[in-house]
C-alpha cells in the first residue's frame, strides 16, 4: 500500500428511505455501493489518481458521499475532503454554458434555431453564417475541435478575432466533432445577448438560485487552499485555483468550454434541479428540450443540448444506466457526472487525475463506478447472470486497448448486452484506433451465402475485409503496423462451424506479423460440458476442420483459442477476456443474453443443439433444411420414405428426441424446389440429447434403408473426417458407433482440461 493510502478516508452519513414507509423506494444495494468505492481505492493504489470525491444521490437523498486519498500529493500531502473545489474542465460546458443558453432560450431572447451570427454578427465571416445555436450545443456546427494555442499568444481579443475569422471544417449539421471552440462561441453569445459576463450571468441566474455558493469561474483567494491542484505551469508553480485548460487560462479564466470550479455538493444541487425539472432556474419544458437525445446522422451516437448521451465519450454511463435515456458529461481533469431520470439518481465523481505528474487516467474508473452505482440503485436493471467479454471490455472503457492500433474480427453477433456493436465500442474508445474490420463466412450481417466481397462500415468508415472470399486468411499487409487483433464472434460449439477456423487462420497470420490477439469470449450455446464424437484425423484438416478436435468440443471460442496455442502450438501472443457469470452447465436461455442468429441457418439455440447431428449429414445428397423455416430441425430427400425412417429412428431411439415423418420442399440446394420426404426432429429432453451419436445413427439407418441413393461416403469425407467411418457404416451394430474413437477422445479431454476458464 502506498503512503497516500495510509491517510484516513472521510466517510459521511448515508441517508436512506425508512423501512416500513409505504411510499419509500427500495434501499440501495450497499454491497454494490462499496464496489464503487473499491474501484476508487483501486485507482488510487494503481497511481492513476491521488484521491477523489464520490457522491451518489437519488432525489433529495445522499446515498453516498465519501472522500478518498489525497487532495494534494505535492509539495505536502493533504488529505482529500468532501468540500474540495475541483477544476471541472469540460463540465463547464453543460453546468454553466448550456444551462445559461437554455435560460436565455426560456426568456425568449435566443431561439435554438437562431443563426449564431444573429447575435454575434462578426461570426458570419468565412462561411459560418448558417451555423445555429442548437448545432453548437450539439457539437455539430462544423467548427474545429480546438483552434491553435498560438492564436492566444497576443491576448484574448486577438484569439477571439481569429475564431471569428476562421473557416468551418465541415458543413454545419453534417458531423459530430467535440468542439471547445463551439462552446467558447456560446459563452460569448451569452455575454452579447445579456450584457453580463458569462461568469456573472451563470452565478446570478443559475448558481446562486440553486444554492451553489462555492461554484465559480475564478475562486476567491480564501478558496485556494481547498482547491485540488492539477499540474505545474511553465514557471513550475502548481495550478491551484487556476484553470488547467490553456485556452481558458489565456482568456482570463472565464470561457464557455472550461474554467468552472465546484464541489460535489454544489454539483449535486444542479443535478437535482435538472432531474426535478429545473427547480425554478429552468422550466420543465426547457429541461425536457435540453435533455432530449438527438441521434447524430453520421452514426457517431447521441447528444442532447450540452449533455453526452451515447458517444465515444460516454464512459461515465457504465453498463447499467439506460442507453439513450440517461445523460451526463466528463471533464479532462478527471471530473464526471451522470444523471438517470428513470431512477431519479445521479453519480458525481471528482478527481484531479493530472496531479502530480500529468499521467493519471480515469476512463476505466468512471465506467466501473457508474456500473456499480447503477446496480446498487436499480438491481432489476443490472445485467442478468452473464456478461460477455465484449461487455467486460465496454465496462472497462476499452482500457485494455488504450494506445493501440486495432483490427477486429467480428460479425453481427459482436454486440454488448445493450445491443451496441463491438465495432462501435472500440471505434469510439479514447486513445484507440480501429484500423480494420475482418468478417468470416456469411459476412458482417451473418446472412449471406457464397463468397463475400469486402467493403466499408458505413457508421465508422473503417474498411471491412472479407475472410470468406478468394482468400480465407488476412493479408499480412493488412496487419502490418497494428498492435492487436481482437476477435468477437459467437461460436456454436461444433467443430465444422467455420468461424473458429477463421479465428485460427487470423491468429496464425497475427503471430507471423508480431501482432497480439485478444479474444472477447462468449458462451457456448449448447453448454460447455459436452464432448462428443470423433476427433478429426490430422491428415484430413481443412477450412471446416481446423484442428483434430471432436465434433462437439465443449469449449467457448476463447477456450478454443487457448487450445490452439497451448495444445496445438500455434504461435501468437494471446489474451482472452472471459465472460462474467457464465457456468459450463448453462444453456443459452439461462444466460439472459439475446440470441442473434450467428449465421443464416442457425435461428434459435435449439437448432444449435441439433446442428452437430443433422449438420453431420451435410455434404451428402440430403437436404438438411436449408431453405426452409426450420434448418437442422429437419432433413430429407426425394427418395426418402419419411414414415419408414421416422419409425426406425423412434425405435432406436434417439436419446432426448422424437422423430415425425414430414414432406417439405426446400428453397435451397440440394433438391431446391423438389418435394422431399423426411423427418422432423423434436427435442423432448435437451439434457439427454447426444447429437453426434444421433447424427451417426441417422446416417447408419439411411445407409441401410437407402444405400443406393444415399451418398454416405460424402458424410465421412467432409465432416466426420475419421478413418473409422467406413468400418462404422458397414458395422452390424449401430450401438457401437462411438467405440472407434474412445481412446483419442479421452486424450482430448485431458488437453481440454488445461485450457478451461470456467467452473
Amino acid at each position: 500500500m502506498t503512503a497516500r493510502r495510509l491517510l484516513p478516508l472521510l466517510l459521511l452519513p448515508v441517508a436512506c428511505s425508512g423501512a416500513g414507509d409505504p411510499g419509500a423506494v427500495e434501499p440501495p444495494d450497499q454491497t454494490a455501493l462499496e464496489a464503487a468505492c473499491a474501484a476508487v481505492d483501486g485507482a488510487i493504489e494503481a497511481g492513476e489518481i491521488p484521491g477523489a470525491v464520490l457522491l451518489v444521490g437519488r432525489g433529495e437523498e445522499v446515498l453516498l458521499r465519501r472522500a478518498f486519498g489525497l487532495r494534494a500529493a505535492e509539495p505536502v500531502a493533504e488529505p482529500m475532503s468532501a468540500d474540495t473545489l475541483f477544476d471541472l474542465a469540460s463540465l463547464t460546458k453543460v453546468v454553466a454554458t448550456a444551462t445559461s443558453v437554455m435560460r436565455l432560450v426560456q426568456q425568449g431572447r435566443v431561439q435554438l434555431s437562431d443563426p449564431v451570427a444573429r447575435h454575434l454578427p462578426d461570426f458570419a465571416a468565412s462561411g459560418k453564417q448558417g451555423i445555429t445555436v442548437e448545432e453548437l450545443l450539439l457539437h455539430r456546427g462544423g467548427l474545429v475541435a480546438d483552434n491553435p494555442l498560438e492564436d492566444y499568444a497576443l491576448g484574448a481579443e486577438e484569439a477571439w478575432r481569429r475564431i471569428l475569422a476562421s473557416e468551418p471544417a465541415s458543413p454545419p449539421g453534417e458531423r459530430f466533432v467535440y468542439s471547445d471552440v463551439g462552446y467558447i462561441v456560446l459563452g460569448r453569445l451569452v455575454e452579447a445577448v445579456d450584457g453580463r459576463s458569462l461568469d456573472r450571468f451563470a452565478r446570478e441566474e443559475v448558481f446562486e438560485p440553486l444554492g451553489m455558493h462555492a461554484t465559480r469561474f475564478l475562486p476567491d483567494p480564501e478558496q485556494v487552499d481547498v482547491c485540488a491542484p492539477s499540474e505545474r505551469d511553465v514557471q513550475g508553480a502548481w495550478l491551484r485555483g487556476v484553470v488547467h485548460d490553456p485556452r481558458a487560462r489565456a482568456l482570463g479564466g472565464v470561457a464557455g468550454h472550461a474554467g468552472l470550479f465546484s464541489t460535489a455538493d454544489d454539483l449535486a444541487r444542479w443535478c437535482r434541479a435538472i432531474l426535478a425539472g429545473g427547480a425554478g432556474v429552468l422550466e420543465s419544458a426547457s429541461v425536457a428540450e435540453m435533455t432530449r437525445p438527438r441521434w447524430l446522422p453520421d452514426g457517431s451516437g447521441g447528444r442532447s443540448l450540452g449533455f453526452d448521451v451515447d458517444t465515444r465519450y460516454s464512459s461515465a454511463r457504465g453498463s447499467v444506466f439506460a442507453r439513450g435515456a440517461s445523460f451526463g458529461h466528463t471533464g479532462f481533469t478527471g471530473t464526471s457526472l451522470w444523471l438517470d431520470p428513470e431512477s431519479d439518481s445521479f453519480v458525481i465523481l471528482l478527481t484531479s487525475r493530472l496531479h502530480p505528474d500529468g499521467k493519471g487516467s480515469v476512463v476505466p474508473l468512471r465506467a466501473a463506478v457508474a456500473t456499480a452505482v447503477g446496480r446498487a440503485l436499480a438491481p432489476a436493471a443490472a445485467p442478468a447472470a452473464v456478461a460477455t467479454g465484449a461487455d467486460v471490455l465496454a465496462e472497462e472503457g476499452c482500457a485494455r486497448l488504450a494506445g493501440r492500433r486495432v483490427a477486429l474480427l467480428t460479425n453481427v453477433t459482436g454486440r454488448t448486452r445493450a445491443g451496441e456493436r463491438t465495432v462501435d465500442v472500440i471505434a469510439r474508445a479514447e486513445g484507440v484506433e480501429l484500423a480494420a474490420i475482418f468478417t468470416p463466412e456469411h459476412g458482417f450481417h451473418a446472412r449471406d451465402e457464397g463468397e463475400i466481397p469486402s467493403g466499408t462500415d458505413p457508421a465508422t468508415g473503417v474498411p471491412v475485409v472479407s475472410l470468406y472470399a478468394e482468400a480465407r486468411r488476412p493479408d499480412p499487409a493488412r496487419l502490418a503496423g497494428l498492435d492487436l487483433l481482437v476477435v468477437d464472434l459467437q461460436d456454436v460449439g461444433t467443430r465444422f462451424y467455420t468461424y473458429a477456423t477463421s479465428m485460427g487462420y487470423a491468429m496464425e497470420v497475427a503471430g507471423e506479423c508480431g501482432v497480439a490477439v485478444m479474444v472477447l469470449d462468449r458462451p457456448n450455446p449448447i453448454t460447455g460440458t459436452r464432448v462428443w464424437g470423433p476427433c478429426a484425423d490430422p491428415e484430413r484438416l481443412s477450412f471446416i476442420t481446423y484442428r483434430p478436435i471432436p465434433v462437439v468440443h465443449g469449449l467457448t471460442i476463447g477456450e478454443l483459442a487457448r487450445l490452439y496455442v497451448e495444445h496445438f502450438g500455434l504461435r501468437c501472443e494471446l489474451e482472452v477476456v472471459p465472460c462474467r457469470g457464465w457456468r459450463r452447465a448453462m444453456w443459452w436461455d439461462e444466460t439472459g443474453l439475446t440470441w442473434i442468429d450467428p449465421s443464416p441457418n442457425l435461428r434459435a439455440p435449439e437448432q444449435a443443439l441439433l446442428y452437430p447431428a443433422v449438420g453431420l449429414l451435410e455434404g451428402s445428397n440430403l437436404s438438411v433444411g436449408r431453405g426452409t423455416d426450420e434448418p437442422f430441425e429437419r432433413f430429407g430427400a426425394p427418395w426418402i420414405d419419411g414414415l419408414a425412417l421416422a419409425r426406425v429412428l423412434n425405435d432406436v431411439p434417439l436419446a432426448g428426441m422424437r422423430c415425425t415423418p414430414i414432406e417439405f420442399t426446400p428453397r435451397a440446394e440440394p433438391h431446391a424446389g423438389v418435394l422431399c420426404g423426411g423427418v422432423h426432429l423434436s427435442v423432448l429432453d435437451r439434457e439427454a440429447v447426444r447429437p453426434v451419436e444421433a447424427g451417426l445413427a441417422i446416417a447408419w439407418h439411411l445407409n441401410r434403408l437407402h444405400g443406393r441413393e444415399f451418398e454416405v461416403a460424402e458424410v465421412g469425407a467432409r465432416l466426420v473426417n475419421h478413418e473409422a467411418w467406413s468400418a462404422l457404416m458397414t458395422s452390424d451394430d449401430p450401438g457401437a458407433l462411438s467405440e472407434g474413437w474412445a481412446e483419442e477422445l479421452e486424450e482430448f479431454r485431458k488437453a481440454r482440461e488445461r485450457v478451461l476458464l470456467y467452473d
